[in-house]
């Protein structure tokens, strides 16, 4: 058994707690969480500057791409990062790659992340999942646009998927994007999602010229997918942004994750919220990848948009194609810089509880009795806020 104190205690699920005590059993079981206690010897506490938080929540990663750490040029657009991604993934040994995912996952362990979202194309990352260092829910991503080929990759989705049942039950077959599905693809996606009941991801209004390609089957994304051969027949010309040409075909799901929404406004923000509400709350969740926006686009959501409309935004880093880091405190300290007034029990909140709720995690995301979050102690918190100069421990 252990007690920990620091500065401050923020359960999330709660107001920070002053000089709190957090109580752990040899497995990291919260036993107890209370005030401080001045009757304790002080040879009883384990006693840090900082503050501790639950365990880091990783809700949008491609594990697989590790091994494109450094590979790809910065604020080249989404267009061409797809084109690099495409070119380059194929060029390393298989030693390499899994060199690279077991690196990967060892930092994301050191900095402090609990479990995570992760995407699949292939079996690549099912090794290293299956020793169980990290939680996992993993999407298996599937896509073509042409309508006749939706059958056939829906299928080899449904193997891969099989195949990742055999380690663990978090599993889902999710759509890629809005430009790279068929209508068709995401009706077979959906429906097999409401019958499964299980949580759907999909990349969302990751550039401007994404939406573009709906509303006018014009620009640069449709020039490029042109230019590599793709049938642009296949392409939906609807009209109307990529989000509101697509949420439709996927609002019946248990919950969905729209990750990036770099160009997603306000009013997209009201339409989707209406679209997968219910009486009780809603099934939509918001991720954010501040770091692979600025690495590909040079480019952030309007954070105060999502604030305006209270909704439930997670963290994810992306994929060391399209990062730095793998490091959900990396991702609070870019939102931090640019805005400023978000304060820290906010950011908290989307880097932990709002991520366990998404995934399913019920033992994480909280500092509760009876829960098994992990701890984190952020060291260099000035003021209760994020700096540069912020850094991540795990403590249990």
């Amino acid at each position: 058994m252990r007690r920990i104190s620091a500065d401050y205690i923020f359960p999330i699920s709660s107001e920070p707690i002053k000089n709190g005590i957090i109580t752990i059993d040899d497995d990291g079981t919260i036993l107890d969480i209370s005030n401080a206690d001045p009757m304790l010897p002080k040879q009883d506490v384990e006693y840090y500057e900082g503050i501790i938080c639950p365990g880091f929540i990783n809700t949008h990663c491609h594990l697989e791409l590790s091994h494109l750490r450094s590979q790809i040029p910065e604020n080249i657009g989404m267009t061409e990062f797809i084109k690099a991604v495409i070119s380059k993934r194929l060029e390393f040994t298989d030693h390499q790659i899994q060199q690279a995912i077991l690196d990967a996952e060892a930092e994301m362990i050191k900095n402090g992340i609990v479990a995570v979202g992760d995407i699949s194309n292939n079996n690549s990352t099912f090794k290293q999942k299956e020793k169980g260092n990290l939680l996992y829910h993993t999407f298996i991503e599937i896509f073509n646009l042409d309508p006749d080929k939706s059958e056939d990759a829906f299928n080899k989705g449904i193997l891969l998927q099989q195949e990742f049942s055999q380690i663990s039950s978090k599993v889902s077959i999710v759509p890629h994007a809005p430009y790279t599905v068929s209508e068709k693809l995401l009706k077979l996606i959906h429906e097999n999602a409401v019958e499964s009941n299980s949580i759907l991801s999909i990349h969302n209004q990751e550039s401007k010229t994404e939406n573009e390609l709906f509303i006018s089957k014009s620009g640069l994304m449709y020039e490029t997918f042109k230019a590599m051969g793709i049938n642009t027949d296949f392409m939906r010309h609807t009209g109307h942004n990529s989000l509101r040409s697509t949420l439709p075909f996927l609002d019946k799901a248990a919950k969905l994750l729209l990750v990036h929404n770099t160009f997603t406004d306000q009013d997209d923000i009201k339409f989707a919220e209406k679209r997968m509400g219910n009486e009780q709350l809603s099934n939509l969740f918001w991720c954010t990848c501040p770091n692979a926006n600025m690495f590909i686009e040079n480019s952030l959501p309007d954070y105060n948009c999502f604030l305006n409309e209270n909704v439930r935004i997670t963290i994810g880093t992306d994929s060391l194609a399209s990062n730095w880091s793998l490091s959900v405190l990396d991702e609070l300290k870019t939102i931090t810089k640019h805005y400023p007034n978000i304060p820290l029990q906010t950011l908290l909140l989307w880097a932990t509880k709002n991520g366990a709720e998404f995934l399913g995690f019920q033992q994480l995301g909280t500092i509760e009795k009876g829960k098994k979050p992990g701890l984190n102690l952020l060291k260099n918190i000035d003021a209760l806020r994020i700096s540069e100069e912020t850094v991540v421990f795990k403590l249990a």
